[in-house]
């Protein structure tokens, strides 16, 4: 079977003011979820599963149905704060998502196959998605994962300091743990951090997450195992998250494989407004360079 890809779209985006997630970067509308279903579908994936709020269900489809019907299967999953609770009350003052560990949890009753996740407004590249594919069809099982990474040099951004999850590898390779690094940025030819930890540079090519990950359908287990504990310890923490990194951590920590599958790809998203024309720049450059067609869907 053909894995399935997971578009994380359940945010708000309240650092960017509007749903970034739909809001049209390309020449003819396209969103940067546009992108990634284009690509996800050349490098073989069988199936998108967007993972929204049920209250943006109706504008998803008016968004997506006319592009992807014939072309791809497709499905929503919806996260809401009252999932997998188990009963336990929701604070009053709780509004935002439990966060991306959470997200996938909530996807789980319509993935069967090996999958992958990403974020809905970040545009990865062909590679990452060509990389993803070949892993799950491969080698992705019940003890193997595997993050696609990039080198830290082709995520920065010329706009400002940037926020990355920094890969720490064992001795096979493989991922060890996922450090978030905050406030790096290029200075001259040196990229620094300015978060208050060590170390203060890091060299060009560090490996770093994007949130693109590729996951076996028995992880399920586990993320709603440890959805629990987190309820258990954090429901009455106002702005706790259960994230990815958590679950890939206890993974590790029972003896699981994560393989680190480096792109050659160039990373970029938008976080605020003023960000928007870098990345109809970068959209444009590649539309000239031949990676992709003026109306990706056709007239």
């Amino acid at each position: 079977m053909k894995p399935t890809l997971v578009i994380l779209a359940a945010g708000m985006a309240s650092r960017y003011g509007s749903m970034k997630q739909v809001e049209a970067f390309g020449p003819s509308g396209e969103t940067i979820m546009d992108y990634s279903i284009a690509d996800a579908v050349k490098a073989g994936f069988g199936k998108i599963v967007f993972l929204i709020r049920e209250q943006f269900e109706e504008n998803f489809r008016k968004l997506f149905a006319s592009k992807l019907d014939g072309k791809v299967d497709y499905e929503f999953a919806f996260q809401e704060l009252d999932m997998y609770l188990d009963g336990a009350e929701i604070p009053a003052e709780r509004t935002k998502p439990w966060g991306t560990g959470h997200a996938v949890l909530c996807t789980r009753k319509v993935v069967d196959t090996p999958f992958a996740v990403i974020n809905a407004d970040d545009f990865y590249g062909f590679d990452a998605f060509k990389k993803a594919v070949e892993f799950l069809t491969t080698d992705c099982d019940e003890k193997t994962y595997a993050v696609i990474s990039y080198p830290l040099m082709n995520t920065l951004s010329e706009h400002g300091t940037v926020n990355r999850g920094v890969c720490g590898l064992d001795e096979k390779g493989n991922l060890a743990s996922v450090v978030e690094r905050i406030g790096i940025g290029l200075q001259g030819d040196k990229v620094t951090v300015d978060d208050g930890l060590q170390p203060d540079e890091l060299p060009k090519d560090t490996v770093v997450s994007m949130n693109f990950w590729c996951f076996h359908p028995s992880v399920y287990d586990l993320y709603e195992k440890d959805f629990k504990a987190f309820i258990k310890e954090s429901i009455a923490v106002p702005k706790s998250e259960f994230l990815i990194p958590a679950v890939v951590d206890n993974f590790i920590k029972e003896g699981g494989e994560v393989k680190v599958v480096t792109t050659s790809a160039q990373w970029f998203g938008v976080t605020y407004k003023e960000d928007a024309p870098a990345v109809q720049k970068q959209l444009n450059d590649l539309i000239e360079q031949g990676a992709y067609s003026t109306n990706l869907w056709g007239a």
